[in-house]
């Protein structure tokens, strides 16, 4: 076995903290596994370098020799990593940035291709988030510099005091999902009341998203059973027929599972765009809208329901 700088680091260890047990806490292993790796470093040089007491660990004569000369060593290397990434964080600083965030959405692939060939040479970083309240506090602290959100209707957003805002789309329906076999699925549109005899899947981490559903349910007189979960749960358990759950408008066909309309859209959300103030977001927010349209033009169903609601992003720019 070759010594390696992590091999370093854990002589090191043993040695400050006189003791197995605390250094692979400190270095977050199990303690069999420093053993183990102890008793290879020990090997390979070809004698012990601690002793073992019942008190702890303590460098034997070779082990302060080999100690004496590790050190310098592991805080050079230290050294190197932390310079080096200060230097990259230098050269990113130097060029243009644009730290982005956004909650799930089916656009999010089209915009950030859409964004790196319209600035290049621009440092784009990604953050996704299922609470849209934490990025748009992201931003008011100053780590982001935009965010696409989804604000649920009924729900409004907590917006903090000097983020700047722009309507993507005032109101998106939110469609269903259900197994092919679904009764429901065979209609072009579905009735709500069809549907409260099914188990509802909604994530409750999503901001408003729970509250939403139960004022929809609330307005129509229904009370269905809920299942609180993630909604990559909630796709495998729809294709079994085991529940249904709101979906993206923009979801694509699936060859397992169905995707509908409801009847008079009662749920809903805005799209925005929020910003930090006098961000620049009009690049932002033109290869946004055409991420859109890409994914609304994709989606059959919602294509139709844009253009029987005559909506701007139906048209063809």
């Amino acid at each position: 076995m070759e010594l390696e700088v992590r091999h370093l680091r854990a002589l090191c260890a043993i040695a400050d903290t006189g003791s197995l047990h605390q250094a692979a806490r400190r270095l977050g292993v199990s303690q069999p596994s420093l053993t183990t790796q102890l008793r290879r470093i020990e090997n390979t040089l070809g004698a012990e370098l601690f002793s073992r007491e019942r008190t702890g660990c303590s460098p034997t004569l070779l082990g302060r020799a080999v100690l004496s000369r590790a050190r310098p060593l592991v805080d050079g290397m230290t050294s190197l990593v932390s310079d080096a990434k200060a230097e990259a964080d230098a050269v990113r600083a130097s060029g243009p940035r644009l730290r982005i965030g956004c909650t799930a959405s089916r656009v999010i692939g089209g915009w950030l291709r859409r964004l790196r060939l319209r600035l290049p040479g621009t440092d784009i970083s990604l953050r996704v988030d299922v609470s849209a309240r934490a990025l748009l506090r992201d931003i008011a602290t100053g780590g982001l510099d935009v965010a696409f959100v989804h604000e649920v209707e009924g729900c409004p957003l907590a917006v903090p005091d000097g983020l700047e805002q722009r309507v993507l789309l005032d109101r998106e329906p939110q469609f269903i999902s259900m197994a092919r076999d679904h009764p429901a699925a065979a209609r072009p549109v579905v009735d709500l009341v069809d549907l409260a005899g099914d188990r509802w899947m909604v994530d409750p981490t999503v901001d408003g998203e729970w509250d939403g559903l139960r004022r929809v349910f609330g307005e129509a007189g229904l009370a269905p059973t809920v299942l609180h979960g993630d909604y990559l749960t909630a796709a495998s358990l729809v294709v079994l027929g085991e529940a249904v759950a709101p979906c993206q408008p923009t979801s694509g066909p699936r060859d397992d599972m169905a995707i509908r309309p409801l009847r008079d859209d009662p749920l809903a959300v805005r799209l925005l765009l929020v910003s930090r103030p006098g961000a620049d977001t009009a690049t932002v927010y033109e290869e946004l809208e055409a991420a859109y349209r890409e994914a609304a033009r994709r989606a059959a169903g919602y294509h139709q329901w844009l253009l029987r609601n005559r909506s701007p992003l139906a048209r063809t720019p």
